[in-house]
C-alpha cells in the first residue's frame, strides 16, 4: 500500500471517528453549556441537534477548505479533469469519512431523524467522490461541488432557532434566513450552469475522452441527482423566506394601520 493510500484511509476513518465522537459526546456538553434550553428539548430533538452541530462543524472545515482551494490551488485550476491535488484528496476524504458517520446515524436513529433524501444525497456524494479518491481524477469538479457546504452552517442555524423556540420574527430568525437563502442561492444555484459549461467545453476533447464511458456518465449524473435536489430545497427555501417578508410587511402595515387610528 502506498503513502497516498495510507493518507488518504487515514483521513477518511478519523474522520469518521471524529465525527461519531462529536455526536456521541461532544455535541452533548458543548450544546448545554452554551444554550441552556437544550437541556429542556425532548429525546428525540436532542438527537436531531447533535446532528446539525456535527453537520455544522464538518460544513465549516470543508466548506472553508473547499474556498481556499477553489482560489489558491494551482494543479485543479490548470487541469480540471486531470490535475492532482493532495489537499483536494484530503477534504474528500474528510467529507467521505462524515458522510459515512451521518449515514451510521441516519440509519441507527431513522424513526428520529430518518430522510430518504438526505441517503440519496449521501450515497451520490459518496459514490462520484470514490473516483476521485481511486482514480485522480475530476478534483476540480468535486471541491466545486464541495462549495456548497457553505451554505449548510444557515441551514442548521434556522433549526436550532426553531427547536429553541426563537420568534420567526426576531432579529437573529429573520437575518439569518436572508443570509441563508443568500448563500444557498449563491453556492447551490448559481453554480449549476458553469459546471455545466464546463462539461460541455471538456466534451470530446483527449482528456475528456481518456476519461471513460462510467466516469463521464458518473460526472453527469452524479450532477444531475445532486442539482435537482438543491432546486427543490431552493424552492422550499425561497417559499419560507417569502413568507416571512409578506409577514413582516402585514405586521408593519397593521402597526402602521394602528398608529394612524391613535393619532
Amino acid at each position: 500500500m502506498d503513502t497516498y493510500t495510507i493518507l488518504v484511509i487515514s483521513t477518511l476513518c478519523t474522520s469518521f471517528l471524529t465525527f461519531q465522537f462529536l455526536f456521541y459526546f461532544v455535541s452533548y456538553w458543548f450544546s448545554a453549556k452554551i444554550s441552556p434550553g437544550f437541556n429542556g428539548l425532548s429525546y428525540e430533538k436532542k438527537i436531531e441537534w447533535n446532528s446539525r452541530v456535527v453537520s455544522t462543524c464538518h460544513s465549516l472545515v470543508v466548506g472553508i477548505m473547499s474556498l481556499y482551494i477553489f482560489l489558491f490551488d494551482e494543479p485543479s485550476r490548470t487541469d480540471p479533469l486531470w490535475g492532482k491535488s493532495l489537499i483536494i484528496n484530503l477534504n474528500i476524504a474528510v467529507i467521505s469519512g462524515y458522510l459515512v458517520s451521518d449515514l451510521l446515524i441516519i440509519i441507527l436513529y431513522w424513526k428520529v431523524i430518518g430522510d430518504k433524501f438526505f441517503i440519496i444525497h449521501h450515497c451520490t456524494a459518496l459514490y462520484a467522490y470514490h473516483f476521485v479518491l481511486t482514480q485522480n481524477v475530476l478534483g476540480y469538479v468535486a471541491n466545486f461541488r464541495l462549495l456548497a457546504e457553505l451554505s449548510s452552517p444557515f441551514v442548521n442555524q434556522r433549526w436550532f432557532f426553531e427547536a429553541l423556540k426563537y420568534p420567526k420574527f426576531s432579529k437573529a430568525n429573520v437575518v439569518n434566513g436572508i443570509l441563508m437563502t443568500v448563500v444557498f442561492f449563491i453556492v447551490r444555484i448559481a453554480t449549476i450552469p458553469s459546471l455545466y459549461l464546463l462539461f460541455y467545453s471538456c466534451y470530446g476533447t483527449e482528456p475528456f475522452i481518456r476519461l471513460g464511458f462510467l466516469m463521464q456518465f458518473s460526472w453527469l449524473s452524479t450532477c444531475l441527482v445532486l442539482d435537482v435536489m438543491n432546486v427543490m430545497w431552493m424552492i422550499k427555501i425561497s417559499k419560507g423566506c417569502m413568507k416571512v417578508i409578506s409577514l413582516i410587511r402585514q405586521e408593519k402595515a397593521k402597526n402602521c394601520l394602528q398608529n394612524g387610528k391613535l393619532d
